[in-house]
């Protein structure tokens, strides 16, 4: 545990610390960088090409660490130190778009090299992220998970979808080198803001093992624990569906050929309804949570997510898509709080790194692979037809309800 733990009489209401803000600041230094960055990107890269194939890869790449460097990041997070990790890999992320400036000053971009850019980001996205999750339980109580994640999502969607993507917008379109060295700064902020956080986040390890041991062991886990296995299948082919549908949105909404023909400005924008919806979202996760109960909850947001990702095939005005993105928003926030906090609760300090990663392996390995099918399918049916299609699959994952009652999660809470 850190040096800085928490000790109170009555947790659930305690203050969440000094340490908890610390990484509350850095987590929002560095989401900004992430907001800016991700549509500073493909901004950047329609300069390039208007092949909906090669955009979507843009998607694929970036995400493709999710599936190919997953269960390493959590082994890596359940051996080393965690606040460490999440050092070097913003380090490493503040590096790359000063990188890419160098490039384009020397008149060497294309989409080839934004393709090395995005994976090289990625690969420090997941090393970042699953460390971020699992340092968690280290600086604030078990009983104050679900208040901890619910403010620290609030400052991320802000930040990440509410703040930065006007800004990338803007940054792009006063000049394109603004767009990624305005990341690099935050991400140095974020650095700084961390660095702050005080004691020894390394989970002390009774036996020495191997990195595949390790992540055998995090495997097994996940899958004997059935609520989280189904949860995470629910997860992924929501995100395949929202990969496919969000990596080619920028050519349905922006320039004068697109069927929204927005602005980049008005396109980030546009985007920013849906992180208002997430940062309410963050406020009113507990009270749902309590009133609906977490089975009815995580029904509803499924049902709001087909609408998130299908609308697209059904309208073009943006006052419509924008009022669908913000209730999409709230919903898929009451998710994320409803079920991270619940595989915070339930999985044991040192597996959970290994655990997270499982996780993500299964619910955000499947983005790279949405990316390239909503590509395919574009090319073949048109935008508005593979807009149509996952939102119809989102709407399926109804049908994995009967696993995630009520029950069934308050017998896999009480069990741990």
């Amino acid at each position: 545990m850190a040096s800085e733990s928490l000790r109170v009489d009555d947790p659930a209401q305690a203050p969440l610390g000094a340490p908890y803000w610390k990484l509350w600041t850095s987590s929002g230094f560095s989401n900004l960088a992430d907001g800016v960055f991700k549509i500073a990107l493909p901004l950047l890269a329609i300069q390039f090409t208007q092949s909906p194939t090669l955009i979507a890869g843009l998607s694929f790449v970036a995400t493709l660490p999710w599936l190919l460097f997953a269960l390493t990041a959590g082994a890596l997070a359940d051996r080393l130190d965690r606040r460490r990790l999440m050092l070097l890999a913003n380090l490493t992320r503040a590096a790359l778009p000063a990188l890419l400036i160098g490039v384009i000053l020397l008149d060497l971009g294309s989409i080839w090299a934004l393709y090395v850019i995005a994976l090289l980001v990625g690969v420090a996205e997941t090393l970042y992220d699953t460390s971020a999750q699992s340092i968690m339980p280290q600086l604030v109580h078990r009983d104050q998970l679900a208040r901890a994640n619910g403010r620290l999502y609030a400052v991320e969607l802000a930040t990440n979808q509410f703040i930065g993507p006007p800004l990338g917008g803007l940054l792009v379109a006063a000049g394109v080198l603004g767009g990624f060295a305005v990341p690099a700064a935050l991400w140095l902020a974020a650095v700084g803001s961390l660095f702050l956080v005080r004691g020894n986040f390394r989970i002390e390890r009774e036996e020495k093992t191997t990195l595949r041991y390790d992540i055998a062991e995090g495997l097994r886990f996940l899958w004997d624990q059935k609520i989280l296995r189904t949860l995470a299948v629910m997860t992924g082919t929501f995100n395949f569906a929202s990969s496919a549908a969000f990596a080619l949105f920028v050519l349905f909404a922006v320039g004068p050929s697109s069927a929204m023909q927005l602005t980049e400005a008005a396109f980030g924008v546009l985007l920013t309804t849906s992180a208002i919806g997430a940062f309410a979202g963050s406020f009113v996760a507990g009270w749902a949570e309590r009133k609906l109960g977490r089975s009815k909850s995580l029904a509803l947001t499924i049902l709001g997510g087909s609408f998130f990702v299908g609308a697209p095939a059904l309208t073009t005005n943006p006052y419509i898509l924008g009022f669908v993105f913000f209730i999409g928003g709230v919903l898929v926030m009451l998710w994320n709080v409803i079920t991270v906090s619940l595989r915070q609760r339930i999985t044991p300090d040192r597996l959970l790194g290994r655990v997270n990663s499982a996780y993500r392996l299964l619910a955000w390995g499947t983005m790279p692979l949405g990316a390239a099918a909503g590509g395919l399918i574009a090319q073949w049916l048109g935008l508005q037809a593979m807009f149509g299609i996952m939102g119809l699959l989102t709407l399926a994952l109804l049908g994995l309800m009967p696993i995630v009652t009520d029950r069934a999660i308050d017998a896999a809470d009480v069990a741990s």
